[in-house]
């Protein structure tokens, strides 16, 4: 009973590591893409284009890429990397 607690206390963990290691570049990045997308909203031949682009890429910035994907990676394991061949003997320990 008190595995899965110390799993779930383990994976909070390693998720708060990895977020905190690659946040501060993919939001970077994400402000920066979503501000020169929004800049093409103001030209008149590409409006609707700049401003649904500038802001798709804050909610994947900031959504998608935060907490999508490592709630897929802790629901999917190992299996996630599926072409590759992994250690399942890793996996378990």
């Amino acid at each position: 009973m008190l595995i899965p607690f110390i799993l779930a206390v383990v994976l909070i963990v390693l998720y708060v590591r990895a977020v905190s290691a690659t946040g501060p570049v993919i939001t970077s990045a994400g402000i920066v893409l979503a501000a020169v997308f929004c800049v093409l909203g103001v030209l008149p031949l590409i409006v609707q284009l700049g401003v649904i682009v500038g802001l798709g890429i804050p909610l994947d910035t900031f959504i998608v890429r935060t907490v999508v994907i490592p709630a897929l990676f802790t629901v999917i394991g190992p299996r996630i990397w599926w072409p590759a061949k992994v250690d399942d003997t890793a996996a378990r320990n």
